[in-house]
């Protein structure tokens, strides 16, 4: 009988934060509950909804990271982007504010080096780039005009005319 009185095992709610208890809210995101607001309180209060929610968080936010990943290599705004991505991830993932907090110090160092470098250098690094994008342009344009347009270029040219019905054709097509 003495054994029966002895406390019994915890209920997954009595655990700490930690031992990875704690309330929902801390148990998803590794932070307090305090730095949680209202907004995501209310959102994970349903199971179904808290599910709902972090679905469409994690869908919309490795979408944007993955175009800031893209726009790393191509024209555009990729560390905007990645860091855009990683404040709606970190809504509902600890880790991903963690990386938050990083990638907004490689940006304010990036700035740094931007604003403190020679401007010889930075004019040469322009026109560099410019050049590079003239002579990529060059000889795509140069292969177009000897070998036509690549199968691949103008099956995806067709399904973007289908989906938007204002795109031109493309010439020689």
């Amino acid at each position: 009988m003495a054994e029966a009185e002895s406390s019994p095992e915890p209920s997954p709610g009595d655990r700490t934060d930690a031992d990875g208890g704690g309330s929902p809210a801390a148990r998803t995101s590794g932070r307090p509950a305090r730095h949680r607001g209202k907004l995501y309180r209310r959102l994970h209060a349903n199971p179904v909804l808290g599910l709902t929610t972090k679905i469409v968080v994690t869908t919309l936010g490795l979408v944007v990271l993955a175009a800031g990943l893209v726009m790393m290599v191509t024209p555009g705004p990729g560390i905007v982007l990645i860091i855009v991505g990683l404040a709606i991830l970190a809504f509902e993932y600890e880790r991903a504010h963690h990386w938050l907090v990083k990638a907004r110090e490689k940006a304010q160092e990036a700035r740094e080096r931007a604003e403190n470098m020679d401007p010889r250098v930075r004019r040469r690094r322009i026109l560099l780039m410019g050049l590079a994008a003239a002579v990529v342009a060059g000889l795509v344009s140069l292969y177009v005009v000897l070998y036509d347009w690549p199968g691949f270029a103008v099956i995806g040219w067709n399904w973007v005319q289908g989906l938007a019905a204002w795109v031109p054709e493309l010439p020689g097509m």
